[in-house]
């Protein structure tokens, strides 16, 4: 049996993909599960599995799902996962697919989650600004970001977000974020808008830390998977480029970031 990872008082991992497990105010949350091994999924291949298996974070006390659409954001262990999970909070078209125990919230609808903590959905928009909207009104698909409010701490997660109209309305709503997790990895699948990106490019995910102002920044969602054109490399001259590169959390996946083990 997998021996289950210590909890930090705060603390951000990245298991692969857009998975990254995040300890804040005694809760674990784990956003976004992919826990499959490399496998072709036919419009998508996964090239890597998990730094970080499934069921060493099985006592976890809240998933966070930004879309349930696309096997890049929920796989089929992932899918799994979630399901089992205390609580699993996306967005109210990803609760209807996923039935039974999904909360589905709407852009910036709330929910407490224990002592002093809340998550709140705010808004993400999978694909370009002018790209065409589906019969439900949404680029691509229905997707949420969520930011985290506990005591003293405020972190963002921006889901499979591609514009930075959006980042900046999290900023002017919130105020300070002190740690932001940002899909990057510029996705591309060549049949949606002419193959432009879907999530933030590696230079767009350095504007957005600009206009978030956090002093941490975790970037997710670059590794693992075909479709992902940026990888950390990409990301990191982004940063350097821009002159934040002090703000860019380089720890390598499968390692813990932030506070000490309890």
């Amino acid at each position: 049996m997998t021996e289950r990872l210590p909890r930090r008082p705060i603390g951000f991992l990245v298991v692969g993909g857009p998975t990254v497990v995040v300890d804040v105010a005694g809760l674990r949350f784990v956003v976004d599960p992919t826990f499959d091994p490399p496998t072709d999924y036919g419009a998508l291949r996964k090239t890597r599995g998990p730094a970080v298996p499934a069921d060493a974070l099985a006592d976890v006390d809240v998933v966070l799902v930004s879309h349930a659409d696309h096997a890049d954001n929920l796989d089929v262990t992932g899918r799994a996962f979630a399901l089992a999970a205390p609580r699993l909070l996306t967005n109210p078209g990803s609760a209807r697919q996923l039935g039974q125990p999904a909360e589905g919230l709407a852009p910036w609808q709330s929910a407490v989650v224990g002592d002093g903590v809340t998550v709140t959905a705010v808004p993400a928009q999978h694909g370009p600004a002018d790209g065409e909207v589906d019969a439900a009104g949404y680029v691509n698909c229905e997707v949420t970001g969520f930011v985290i409010q506990a005591p003293d701490t405020t972190i963002y997660l921006t889901g499979d977000n591609a514009s930075l109209e959006l980042i900046a309305q999290v900023k002017e709503r919130f105020g300070g974020i002190d740690h932001a997790v940002l899909n990057g990895g510029r996705a591309t699948v060549p049949a949606k808008f002419a193959g432009r990106p879907l999530s933030l490019s590696a230079e767009r995910a350095s504007a957005a830390a600009q206009v978030l102002g956090a002093p941490h920044v975790v970037v997710a969602h670059q590794t693992g998977w075909e479709h992902f054109t940026d990888g950390p490399g990409a990301t990191l001259r982004a940063f350097r480029d821009a002159g934040i590169l002090d703000r860019l959390d380089r720890t390598p996946e499968g390692e813990w970031s932030g506070g000490r083990a309890s």
